[in-house]
């Protein structure tokens, strides 16, 4: 997206504007992705228009949001167990506020289309059960205002991943999520031999997003498209890893106590354009990708860290 200088410099006073903290916001189960790859392809709207269910037992869950029919289902609580969730098309999965918590249950989208997941804080998904958040084969997802962890005190392969998108996906926005204490975060591709599948595909925004302590994939990016921007990373050793042909738009993300918040491997591109590398160096080859196929509001870069860490993670209610 090109930008003239006063648009650029009013967007800017827009984002300042809204650093506010916005906890406990009271937002819409309705509401549709605002601003992304989640916005093409007729856009991401979840269950909206569909049924409300409230669940607080992992069997209610897995019931409520199951089917591709429309539906919203509202976790409420913390609720417990060992395994991964299958969230069908068409669906909304939100926590009610910020007591909505997912103990070692992962959400899995997996050949589904049109999902929203909003407001829930996921920890501890063991490694035998998958990713915190799982996307594979799917179409239109927005992950938002979510947070997701585990520890670093086990051996890095005790988990999996944290905000994994595989095997092809399209039109995925990723935002405002607070993603941290882990030690492989998030994945875009997850072979060097998939390319028959992914590429061509993998179309994915990063946008307001916290990620702290972790030990590598900020994400780690292969074969695909991606638009990071105004991202905020707090001692994370290997940010940004674009690979395998991946072309990135990397805008305004700011980062401290990084050891390498951008770097190419096996082939990988990425244009940077007003980031913060807190003093380390942004070793990525120069890429082709200089604009999005959406309307995106960019900050400034002096305001992205107040601003994310205000307001990322399980901070609304509904």
């Amino acid at each position: 997206m090109k930008l003239s200088f006063f648009g650029i410099a009013l967007l800017g006073l827009v984002e300042l504007a809204s650093a506010s903290p916005l906890i406990n916001k009271r937002d819409s189960t309705s509401e549709v992705a605002p601003t992304g790859y989640a916005t093409l392809n007729g856009g991401t709207s979840g269950g909206a228009g569909g049924t409300v269910t409230t669940v607080t037992t992992l069997a209610a869950l897995k019931s409520a949001v199951s089917g591709d029919s429309k539906k919203i289902v509202i976790v409420s609580g913390t609720i417990t167990g060992n395994e991964a969730v299958s969230v069908g098309s068409n669906t909304s999965v939100l926590g009610k506020n910020a007591d909505a918590a997912l103990s070692g249950v992962g959400l899995r989208v997996n050949g589904k289309n049109n999902v929203i997941i909003r407001n829930l804080k996921i920890s501890k998904v063991l490694a035998a059960a998958g990713d915190a958040i799982g996307i594979q084969k799917a179409k239109n997802v927005w992950i938002d205002h979510n947070d997701l962890s585990s520890d670093m005190t086990h051996d890095k392969d005790f988990y999996d991943g944290l905000l994994d998108v595989t095997h092809g996906s399209d039109f995925i926005t990723i935002s405002y999520n607070k993603i941290h204490d882990h030690f492989k975060a998030s994945l875009v591709g997850h072979s060097d031999d998939n390319g028959s599948e992914d590429k061509g595909h993998l179309t994915v925004t990063y946008k307001h997003n916290y990620f702290l302590n972790l030990n590598s994939r900020g994400p780690s990016f292969r074969f695909g498209t991606g638009h990071l921007f105004n991202n905020y990373y707090s001692n994370v050793s290997d940010g940004i890893n674009t690979r395998q042909g991946a072309q990135l738009l990397v805008q305004n993300n700011v980062f401290e106590s990084s050891k390498k918040p951008l770097y190419s491997t096996d082939g990988g591109f990425a244009v940077a354009t007003g980031n913060d590398f807190g003093g380390a160096a942004n070793t990525a080859t120069a890429g082709t990708l200089t604009s999005v196929p959406y309307t995106f509001s960019l900050g400034q870069t002096s305001t992205t860290k107040a601003q994310v860490v205000a307001n990322a993670g399980n901070k609304l209610s509904f």
